[in-house]
């Protein structure tokens, strides 16, 4: 079940992010999450099975720009490669579509994971090498959603 996260839900968020520390996120991600968490989590969704949460991803909107971005993706790692990544960014995609405003969105990933969001139709913008931390480059990614 996805549904919109609740203040509760933080500390099971936080502990699913560090499990993906440093396969996926560097160490200093861990502050900007929390940062993200206490600042910009008005839309960020949990999917959880059984009363436990094992993934999460937000969108922030920049209306006047016409864009949504997808953000902190994070799925437990022994709940990866089951599709359950794939259902949150599909599910926040049509979240996103009932906003006329909105023409793109935009995904900024990092080189181990950018591979998934090609899967689902995000476009390379470009690169920058080391963006997130040492070995952490960005991946700008980017879709139309204009029919």
């Amino acid at each position: 079940m996805i549904r919109l996260s609740k203040h509760s839900d933080r500390e099971v968020l936080i502990q699913n992010m560090k499990s993906n520390v440093p396969q996926y996120f560097a160490e200093s991600e861990i502050v900007e999450f929390m940062d993200y968490l206490n600042q910009h989590a008005e839309h960020y969704y949990v999917y959880e099975d059984q009363g436990i949460i094992i993934g999460s991803g937000g969108i922030n909107y920049f209306l006047d720009e016409g864009v949504a971005r997808i953000s902190w993706d994070i799925i437990h790692p022994a709940h990866q490669n089951r599709g359950i990544g794939k259902q949150l960014v599909l599910y926040r995609i049509n979240e996103i579509k009932k906003i006329s405003k909105i023409k793109f969105v935009i995904v900024r990933t990092s080189q181990m994971v950018y591979p998934f969001y090609q899967q689902l139709g995000f476009q390379l913008e470009f690169i920058t090498k080391d963006y997130w931390a040492k070995g952490f480059d960005l991946y700008q990614m980017q879709m139309n959603i204009q029919v």
